[in-house]
């Protein structure tokens, strides 16, 4: 509680006794309240108890332990490419993929009063590399903070009308802050892709389409990746995700993570992967849940 800025801790407080009250009611996200995490909550499910965490492991860890039926964590932005460190803690968190969920995002500067000369501001470096074309024409120089909806909350501790923050226009209205400029990220087309994370997948079924991630290691040994996919286009297969990453200090394993349509059920994909297999050391599905969105 006390990784929080003051003004967001009796909000937190409040939020943090509401899902201790029904566990199954709260969705835990991280971020203080106003972040683009909570806004992604109230979308996905309206008549949740949002919790928020200040961390990504203390949200997995609420789902873990049971105060929250799930999670909804940020995993990719169009601007900004991958969220730092999520490709390895979903491996490790023991949960899996249910859902996703697609939030347009929009920032605004605030600061402590409507003329403010506002010469640095903070965000999550997430939100300061979506801004960075305003920043830069403007002067500002950025200072990352653990979460977006925090940063407001600081400025708002801190009282120096010198120091602003790039938020979601939430967190300027859950902290009384003045909104000083409209419209900062570099593209409108600016949206952050969410999965939802819990203890149980449960029966992943109905019309589809529906979309299976996984992750998996190849052999050290020439033409691994091309040997690994051959199954997913012999069987007509859309692969709309592929992010290589290294673990551990050797650079001689590469995994990957992996987003692909269809059902493990489906004949063709169990074929891909049944293939998959055979040319990796390992394969380990992280889920299989609605597409919310069509790709392409």
């Amino acid at each position: 509680m006390e990784s929080y800025p003051a003004p967001a801790r009796p909000i937190v407080a409040g939020m943090i006794e509401a899902a201790a009250r029904e566990p199954q009611r709260a969705v835990a996200f991280q971020g203080a309240p106003g972040a683009n995490s909570h806004i992604a909550v109230a979308q996905a499910f309206p008549d949740a108890l949002p919790l928020p965490c200040f961390s990504f492991e203390d949200a997995i860890d609420a789902v873990r332990e049971g105060r929250a039926d799930c999670a909804m964590i940020p995993i990719e932005n169009s601007l900004h490419g991958r969220v730092a460190d999520m490709h390895f803690l979903l491996p490790e968190s023991g949960l899996v993929i249910t859902g996703e969920h697609f939030l347009g995002i929009h920032y605004c500067l605030v600061g402590l009063t409507p003329d403010a000369a506002v010469v640095e501001a903070m965000s999550h470096p997430q939100a300061l590399g979506q801004c960075r074309n305003w920043l830069r024409a403007r002067g500002i120089r950025p200072i990352p903070y653990p979460d977006t909806a925090g940063a407001a909350a600081l400025v708002a501790e801190l009282g120096n009308p010198r120091i602003g923050a790039i938020v979601p226009p939430l967190a300027a209205e859950t902290y009384g802050l003045p909104i000083l400029e409209t419209g900062l990220e570099d593209a409108a087309h600016n949206m952050t892709r969410f999965v939802v994370l819990a203890r149980d997948s449960g029966t992943v079924t109905g019309p589809g389409p529906f979309v299976t991630t996984f992750i998996f290691e190849v052999k050290n040994v020439p033409a691994a990746l091309y040997k690994a996919l051959g199954g997913f286009a012999t069987n007509g297969l859309n692969m709309t995700k592929l992010e290589s990453y290294q673990r551990g200090a050797s650079f001689a394993a590469t995994e990957f993570y992996c987003d692909i349509e269809g059902h493990p059920d489906d004949p063709t994909l169990s074929r891909a992967l049944e293939e998959l297999k055979f040319h990796t050391k390992w394969v380990r599905i992280l889920g299989t849940y609605p597409q919310a969105r069509k790709r392409g």
